[in-house]
C-alpha cells in the first residue's frame, strides 16, 4: 500500500527547508571567504595635470659668420707740424676770480681754461713765462699744460700772497717751442690786506 499523502508532503517541504538552509550557509561561507574590497583613492576632479618645463634644443640652421677685423689705416696729419700754428684762447678763470681778497702769505691756487684754437699740439716743449707785473712766489717760467688743437686745457699755477696791503697783478704768456709767444696772455689780479 502507498504512503499516506501526508508525510509525502512533510518529508518534501522538510527536505526543501534543508535545501533552503544549505544555501544560506553557503552562501555565507563563500562571502566570508572573499577578500575585502579595497577602497579606490580620491581623485579631485579639478585637478591639473603638472607642468613640465620644455627642454629647449637651438640648433643653428646657418654656419656662424665670422667677423675678422681689420687694422684701420694710418691717418697722415694734413698740417705738417713745422707748418702748424700755435694758439691760445683764454676761456675763463677756474679759480681766485680778479679782485679776490687774499690774507699775508696765503698760498693762491690759481687755475685758468683755455683752448688750444692753433693746429699745433702742444707738447713739453710749449712754456707759459712771466710776462709782467709781480712774480707772486711763482717761478718764471713753467710748462705749458699739453694740450692737442682744438682742446680744452687747464693752466695751474700756485702763488703766494705777499706781505704788504695792496692791489696784485700778474701777467703771463704762452711761447713755442722756438721761443716765440703766442695766443691771449692770462693775468692774476689780487688785493691783499692784513687779516
Amino acid at each position: 500500500m502507498g504512503r499516506p499523502f501526508f508525510m509525502m508532503t512533510t518529508r518534501l517541504s522538510h527536505s526543501r527547508s534543508l535545501f533552503a538552509l544549505l544555501l544560506s550557509l553557503f552562501s555565507v561561507s563563500a562571502f566570508a571567504c572573499s577578500p575585502a574590497p579595497t577602497p579606490t583613492p580620491f581623485r579631485p576632479p579639478t585637478l591639473e595635470p603638472p607642468l613640465i618645463e620644455p627642454t629647449l634644443i637651438i640648433q643653428p640652421t646657418k654656419q656662424p659668420v665670422i667677423i675678422q677685423s681689420t687694422p684701420l689705416p694710418t691717418i697722415t696729419p694734413a698740417v705738417d707740424p713745422q707748418d702748424c700754428v700755435s694758439d691760445l684762447g683764454f676761456l675763463s678763470d677756474i679759480t681766485i676770480p680778479d679782485n679776490t681778497f687774499v690774507t699775508y702769505g696765503s698760498s693762491i691756487d690759481k687755475q685758468w681754461l683755455v683752448e688750444n684754437n692753433g693746429t699745433c699740439n702742444w707738447d713739453s716743449s710749449y712754456r707759459l713765462r712771466h710776462l709782467g707785473g709781480a712774480v707772486l712766489g711763482a717761478p718764471e717760467e713753467t710748462l705749458l699744460y699739453p694740450a692737442r688743437s682744438g682742446k680744452q686745457a687747464t693752466i695751474q699755477i700756485i702763488f703766494t700772497a705777499p706781505f704788504t696791503d695792496g692791489f696784485y697783478e700778474s701777467a703771463w704768456q704762452a711761447y713755442d717751442p722756438a721761443g716765440i709767444p703766442f695766443g691771449d696772455p692770462i693775468y692774476i689780479r689780487i688785493t691783499v690786506a692784513s687779516p
